[in-house]
């Protein structure tokens, strides 16, 4: 009740809380934008696959994918991956490492059902290619992203 008792001790955030705080923010931002440059890379890939004549369709159903289909699945799956990097800048002693494992395991994983799929030549060599193209634009960003926070 006296003045005279204070600690001194002053509440706010843990010293490296903010440090923390705005590494994944910064993480965040940068996966958020490799990810619009994803989807338009992954778009543009496609459109110009059609161009010359892939036609994307799929034998399931028989439909054709439509370019704003690319564009939704990338974006999905690039976030998954921005989620991904920050788990592992979170709970990893080495991130970026064991983000390019993962990533690259799972692209390895992606490129199976465009080769089970039963399309043509054109359109599965085409669905493999984009993979690819999202792949190139999403690892090499969040890796080169992930050790700058580290270091």
């Amino acid at each position: 009740m006296n003045s005279m008792n204070d600690t001194g001790v002053v509440a706010g955030t843990a010293p490296g809380r903010t440090c923390h705080t705005h590494r994944l923010r910064g993480l965040a931002g940068t996966g958020f934008i490799a990810t619009l440059a994803a989807m338009v890379a992954t778009t543009l890939a496609a459109a110009l696959a059609q161009a010359v004549g892939v036609d994307f369709e799929v034998p399931d159903g028989g439909e054709t994918i439509p370019l704003s289909g690319f564009a939704v699945v990338t974006g999905f799956f690039s976030v998954v991956g921005v989620v991904i990097a920050v788990a592992l800048l979170h709970w990893s002693a080495r991130p970026a490492e064991r983000f390019v494992w993962t990533a690259v395991s799972l692209t390895a994983i992606s490129l199976v059902p465009p080769l089970l799929s039963g399309a043509n030549t054109a359109t599965t060599t085409a669905l493999l290619g984009l993979h690819l193209v999202a792949a190139t634009v999403m690892i090499p960003t969040l890796a080169r992203s992930l050790r700058t926070r580290t270091d």
